[in-house]
């Protein structure tokens, strides 16, 4: 497994993490995923880039069972109102895929806000920046290398 900017960027702060892969399956969606690599789903997150009314851009990262609750992911960075990016968008905004998505290494840092179920387990895994690759890791230590909030935007 060759190593994504994702776990570079961890690497580089001494961060760890364990990373997973998988390969040669028609999974697409996340609970697809979970049940490829033998994970729970409620503690597999997916990482989903929105616009606000004001014109920011926010990240949010939700179990992969669930669904973003747009109005509670505005109320969560006092937004008016949010709305999900077109995947086109994606990849010039973030350096990302849609299904590659990360919340870490993006090229810019957005707002970025975990659902608070992420505190409940002693890690969680996400996007490790290509499809295929996912990192396993404490969010206390996510804290070492981005900046987040904890609310209930399910």
């Amino acid at each position: 497994m060759e190593k994504t900017n994702v776990m570079r960027l961890l690497d580089g702060k001494k961060i760890k993490y364990t990373p997973h892969f998988y390969a040669d399956t028609d999974a697409v969606s996340g609970e697809e995923i979970c049940a490829v690599l033998g994970q729970d789903k409620n503690r597999v997150f997916k990482t989903l880039v929105t616009a606000g009314k004001s014109g920011n851009h926010y990240v949010f990262v939700v179990p992969v069972a669930g669904e973003l609750d747009l109005k509670k992911a505005a109320k969560a960075v006092g937004e008016k109102s949010v709305e999900m990016i077109k995947s086109k968008e994606l990849l010039p905004l973030t350096g990302y895929i849609h299904g590659g998505c990360s919340p870490v290494g993006m090229k810019k840092f957005f707002t970025t806000t975990f659902h608070k179920t992420a505190a409940d387990f002693d890690t969680i895994m996400f996007s490790a920046g290509r499809i295929g690759y996912q990192i396993e890791m404490p969010v206390a230590e996510l804290s070492k290398i981005i900046r987040f909030a904890l609310a209930d935007i399910v």
